[in-house]
Formats: C-alpha cells, structure tokens, sequence
C-alpha cells in the first residue's frame, strides 16, 4: 500500500490564474472542460485562490497544451492567463492591489443599491404593515404611480447588479450554468411577472397591484452583492498569512561600496555583493555573514521563539530580524531563489491543490446547479397545477428555491480551510507541500521517527571522563583536541567543543577506521577505539567494567593512550532532545503508535527507545530497509507518517502516507517529504498532527453547514412548510440566507488563522 493519491504533481504542475469565477459550479466546470484536453494528465482549480494547476502529461508539448487549455477556458467564458516567473513579492503585490480596488469597486456599488432598495422596500411594504406613503403613490389611489415607481427602482438596482444576468446569461447559453445563473432566473423571472401585473394595473385591473414582486427582485440583488462583497472581504483575510510572509522582505538593502553603506532596491543587488544589516532591520536576501556577531529573530519564518547567534560563515535568511549588532553580508542567494521565496512558493501551490476530502463536494457542485433549476421548475409547475393556490405563490416557490441554493458554500468548505491552514502552519514553521499532507497528517495511526538528528540532537557530546592515569580532565581534553582538531568527524568536534582553548597543537597522522596518533613534546599518543589499543598492544584490563558500563548507556567510548599506556577514556553520546519524550508521550494520548528506525546497533537503538517509551525499535536499518519496514507497516492497512532529515530518509519519507522532513531552512526545496518541518525539534510534529486534525474539523464543520443548508432550506422553499399549513419562504429571506451562507463558511475558516 503507497502514498495516499495526490491529485496533483506540484513539482509539474503549471499555475494559471482564472477570472471570471463566482462559484463551485465555475470551478468544477473548467476541471472538467480542461481535463478532457489531449495531453492533460490532470486539472484542479481553487475557488479562493482563482488558480488552477495544470499538470501535462508526459511527451507531449507543454506550450501547445496549455495554450489549448487557455483557449478552452476562455471558449466556456472564463479568463485563463499563466502566472509569470516574475518576482514573487513584486506579482504578490499586484494581485494584492487588484484585489483591493475590486473590493472597493464592490462597496461603492452597495451604497446606490441599498438606498434604492430601502426606498423600494418602503414603497412596497409600507401599505401592507400600516406604514404610511403620499397619496401619489398609495396602490389603491394610485396604483399605477405605485406600480411604475417600483419598477424603474428595481430595474435601477438591476442595471447596478447587472454583471449577474451578463454572466448567468452567458453561462445558461454554453450549458455551463453557475449561480450566477440561478440569481438571474429568479430575479428575473420575479421582474416579468411584476412587469406583466404592472401592464394590468395601468389597464384598469385593480387587484393586479397585489401581484407585484418588484421589492423581492430589488432586495435579492442587494442582499447577494451583499453577500458577494462579504465573501471576498473575507477571502482577502483569508490570504493575510501569505501576506504577512511577503512584507517580511525590505524592498531595499545597505549595499557596501568601498566599505561605505548605500540604499539600493533589491533588484539592484547581485551574487557576490556585500550588504549592511543594521539592528531592527530586516535582512533583505539571503547570504553569509562575512563581518560581525549579532543574534537574529526568525520566529516569523519557522516559528522558532529563541534568537539565533550567527558569526562569521553563518548563513542567514532573508526576512529574519537583526537583533544586537550590525551584520554584513555576502548575497548567496536572490529573489525567487530566497528560502522565503522557497516557503512562499510552497504555500500558494499548497493552497491551490486540492484535498481528497473535497472530492465529493466537487462531484455535487458540478450537477447542482442544473439540479436546482430542475427543481426548481418543478416546484412552480407543481404549485400551478396541482394547487388551488394562486399563479403567484407558484412564481414565489420556484423564484426562492433558485435563490436559496448555494454551491458558493460547498465549493468553498475545503479550499477555504485549506488556504488559512497552509499559510497559518508556515507562519509557525511547519510547510504543507499539498493539500493531500496536510489531511493525511491528521489520520496517521503510526509515526515512524529516524532517531539521529530527529529524537537526538545529531551533535555527539562528551558525556563522561574516566582518567587511568593523574592527569586532570581538562589536561586529558587539551591532548585529545591537539589530535581531533583538523577532523571533521562529529565525535572529535565533541571533544573539541568541549576542550580548553589553550589546546596543545599537534599535527596528527590518521589511522583509517581506528583514530589517530601523534606527538607532544616527546611523548606519543594515540585516540581512537579499542580495536586501535589493541592492536598498538596496549593493556585494557584496568578498563575493562568501564568499557562495559559505557556500551550498557549506549555511549561511544574514544580512548586516550600515551607511550603505549591508557590514561584515560572520554564517553561520547548523542543527547536526545529535551522536547523528545514529551512529544512522544503526547502522540501516544491522542492514540498514534510510535516506532524508531535506525541504522544504529541494536544495544544503542533499544536503550534510546526505552528512556523514550517508544513503541517497536527497528535497529541496524539502512535507508532501503527503512521503506521496506514502512512499507509492511502499510500492509497492515495502517496510515504512517516518517520523520526524517530528508537525506538519508528519502526512500522512507516518500514510501509512507505523509513524510515530514526536517529541513535546511535554507534550500527548502530540495528536501524530500510532504511537510517540511522548518523548526528543529519534535513539537513542530506535533504543531504539524495538530493543525491537520484542526483542519479537518474545520472542514467537516463547513460541509455540514453547506450540506445541511441546502438540505434544509430547499425543501422549505419549495413550500414543504405549506403544506402542513406552514408559511411559504419569502424570496428576500432565502436570498439573505444564501448570502450569509457562504461567508459563514468562510468565517468558520478563518478561525484556523488563530491556531496554536
């Protein structure tokens, strides 16, 4: 059993931005349109976003593709253009203000339309509730003014609205119809009928004047631009986590020209130049520090709390907050090259994926519309014919049931909570690579770790001291550093970390899987493991229950030996991270199964895993067999997650359900895994299991009230009330509650931005 189906391959896809999508129906219409095209392996569009990710199969030309893809999109009456490698922040910052001047366009639009619909209301219902009106326009002195008045205030409030019966037309005319289609029927099925009465009433019919509906018409287009404007108030919170990541980058930067600082814009910079960083600024590109020692703030980018200190060959990231000192820096990397370009890019095609669980609302929003326009012709046949009722409970029936169904609300139950989870995990430093991760995360019944530099720290650190001879540990260090300080070897950086800088400089001659050896001041000594003491002839007897109580504590013993002679044994451990057993002991409450596989032997791997409480322990595993034992774990039909460092753990994170992989932080895309844990340490794991499980409820919140919404309410309009003797739904009410369904929907989502 493999990885959970993706629907998208991220890594392929090509992003384009539609416009011209107002609900579910729109979006799962170009999915289906574009997927049927020769060469498209796979199509998702997203509805908060408006990007759809195109994926081109295999062999065939991407540019003649996508460029059919395009036109197909626009034949269907949608625009289609592909998102430009252009700068991230730069394009970011454009959409941004094309946004915002939609948004605003919106609100000026409401102003008329709610003046025109108060007055309209006023006239209309002012007589039926004792409100009284001027003579010139009482209906039953006046009814032809009154009639007349009402029209030319609805038609009024129509014109303003009429992007509505431009785009439902135009959808209902390529058999494609969206909601837009389904305001345009019922309202303007609403205004003929009133128009037809207002023709009676000027003939001389006085009782006409009871069958107008102009304020049901004039009133629904006011509440769905309402709801409308609402909805992309809301969407545009939305994508404030994204944006807070944006403007983390300055848009300019210190250049140092002959040692002097000169402000320059960023896109002036280039590999290799030297910026100055001074305290409270926010590093503009990624690069080394080539001069000072300062402590940065990256909690923004990884959610890590604790200031770094970086010195001198520190990589730094762009977007960190300087803290102490001035820094200068060398530019290592540029633009859309940044790890904060990297985790951006990341998150904006996380959020345009799409999740497994969103499947079914996709299947019913493709056939609701048409399945509401049929009920709703149904119902107002139904009530004409069938019923003593007048023709004009008939026209209300249907007119609500159109107005009250909402695919905006299913089509936005998952993208939504999607979009805020992935932008709210980056700002805590745990990135989603698909929608697809971030589910399965929530559903894991096992989590595999890798146990170096996942459950441990991966630094060795000298642990004990056991001198043979009288010599003091400090003395014992400054030889034993003399020897290992040219290695690179983890071990010998222990000891060299934990050494006297007045070591003794010794220039030593390696033994290839022994240690190494060298002379001080006419003395010889060697350092490395027993195999190395013995073979040199050196007596271990005296060492012997030491030797036995280090490999009982799963500790490295590195022996110390001078003119043939043990003097003295430096225990080397790899220390488990503080966090560890906490996190572990969290997993295994909220009922996840918890194994360690290392290519460390049995005896460490099994002491490890006892002071942990870990479950199972697979020891001495190479990176293959690390997949193959997930693999088997899959078989049982159990869903795991693996925890590695992305290197050596690739075969394993790709063969489980969902890899997290703790990453580089500063080449975050060539990390292997799902999730990219940007946080050392094991609470991003838990951060990760959390906002999946968040998310999901979030989710299946959304789907119940947009199922539920429509399963209860569109009974209700087609008059089931009524016939118990109930009242009949008021059109003006189904078109608030329609209105209010969606940005409900939308609002729940935007809870997650709070998740801790």
């Amino acid at each position: 059993m493999g990885k959970v189906t993706i629907e998208m391959n991220q890594d392929k896809a090509i992003v384009l931005r539609i416009t011209g999508m107002h609900c579910a129906a729109c979006s799962a219409r170009i999915e289906k349109v574009s997927a049927r095209i020769e060469g498209v392996e796979s199509v998702s569009v997203s509805l908060p976003t408006n990007l759809a990710q195109v994926v081109v199969k295999t062999g065939f030309n991407e540019a003649v593709v996508i460029e059919a893809v395009i036109a197909r999109i626009e034949k269907i009456g949608f625009g289609a253009k592909r998102e430009s490698g252009d700068d991230l922040v730069a394009s970011w910052e454009k959409e941004t203000e094309e946004a915002i001047k939609a948004l605003k366009a919106q609100k000026r639009a409401l102003y008329p339309m709610f003046a025109l619909a108060i007055v309209l209301l006023y006239v209309a219902m002012g007589p039926m509730i004792g409100i009284p009106v001027p003579n010139v326009i009482d209906p039953h002195g006046s009814g032809t003014a009154y009639a007349l008045l009402q029209l030319v205030l609805a038609a009024s409030i129509m014109y303003l609205g009429r992007h509505f019966y431009i785009n439902g037309i135009k959808s209902l005319s390529q058999a494609a119809p969206n909601m837009d289609s389904l305001v345009a029927i019922g309202t303007g099925a609403a205004f003929l009928y009133s128009l037809v009465s207002t023709v009676f009433v000027i003939t001389g019919d006085p009782h006409a004047v009871m069958n107008l509906y102009f304020e049901s018409c004039g009133v629904l287009i006011t509440m769905i631009s309402l709801g409308q404007y609402m909805e992309a108030a809301s969407k545009r919170k939305a994508g404030d986590a994204i944006g807070a990541l944006m403007r983390l980058v300055p848009k300019t930067a210190r250049k140092m020209v002959d040692g002097q600082p000169f402000e320059v814009k960023l896109e002036a910079l280039m590999l290799g130049d030297r910026v100055l960083v001074q305290p409270g600024e926010r590093v503009p590109v990624d690069g080394l520090v080539v001069e000072g020692i300062s402590e940065i703030d990256l909690s923004l980018l990884t959610g890590e709390s604790a200031p770094q200190v970086v010195v001198k060959g520190d990589k730094v990231i762009g977007g960190a907050l300087n803290g102490t000192h001035p820094l200068v820096l060398e530019v290592s990397h540029l633009g859309n090259d940044t790890a904060l370009a990297q985790i951006i890019r990341m998150v904006r095609t996380a959020q345009g994926s799409k999740a497994p669980v969103a499947a079914l609302a996709d299947r019913i929003s493709y056939y609701f519309v048409p399945t509401v326009m049929t009920l709703a012709l149904a119902t107002g046949f139904g009530w004409a014919i069938f019923s003593d009722e007048p023709l004009s409970l008939a026209i209300k029936a249907m007119i609500s049931v159109l107005v009250i169904a909402c695919p905006c609300a299913m089509g936005l139950a998952t993208p939504t909570s999607i979009m805020v989870a992935t932008a709210r995990g980056a700002q805590m430093g745990v990135l989603m690579k698909n929608a697809a991760a971030l589910e399965m995360a929530g559903r894991v019944d096992v989590v595999a770790f890798d146990k170096t530099g996942t459950l441990t720290l991966g630094l060795p650190r000298l642990v004990g001291f056991y001198p043979y001879a009288e010599l003091s540990r400090e003395d014992a260090l400054r030889v034993a550093a003399g020897l290992e300080a040219r290695s690179e070897h983890p071990i010998a950086k222990a000891l060299v970390e934990a050494a006297p800088d007045n070591r003794f400089v010794v220039n030593p001659t390696v033994i290839p899987g022994m240690g190494l050896s060298g002379s001080i001041e006419n003395d010889q000594y060697l350092i490395g493991n027993v195999r190395l003491m013995m073979e040199n002839g050196i007596d271990l007897d005296a060492a012997h229950r030491d030797l036995q109580a280090i490999a009982a504590k799963s500790q490295t013993p590195l022996l110390l030996a001078k003119n043939r002679r043990l003097i003295a044994i430096f225990a080397v451990a790899d220390v488990i991270r503080q966090e560890s057993p906490k996190v572990l002991a969290e997993l295994r409450r909220l009922g996840v199964r918890t194994l360690m596989i290392s290519g460390d032997n049995r005896q460490t791997a099994e002491t490890i895993a006892r002071r942990l409480g870990i479950d199972e322990v697979h020891a001495e595993a190479l990176p293959q067999d690390k997949a193959s034992i997930i693999q088997s774990l899959q078989a049982q039909g159990l869903k795991v997650a693996m925890v590695g460092d992305g290197l050596n753990d690739a075969p394993a994170l790709a063969q489980a359900d969902v890899g997290l992989a703790v990453a580089d932080r500063v080449d975050i895309s060539a990390q292997a895994g799902d999730i990219i844990l940007m946080k050392h340490g094991l609470v991003s794991v838990l951060t990760a299991i959390r906002l999946s499980k968040a998310t999901l409820t979030n989710i299946r919140q959304n789907l119940g009230w947009a199922f539920g919404y429509n399963i209860l309410g569109i009974p209700v309009a087609m008059g089931l009330l009524h016939l118990w003797g109930g009242p009949m739904l008021s059109p003006m009410i189904a078109g608030c509650a329609m209105a209010l369904s969606s940005t409900s929907v939308v609002l729940n989502a935007l809870r997650l931005r709070f998740f801790k």
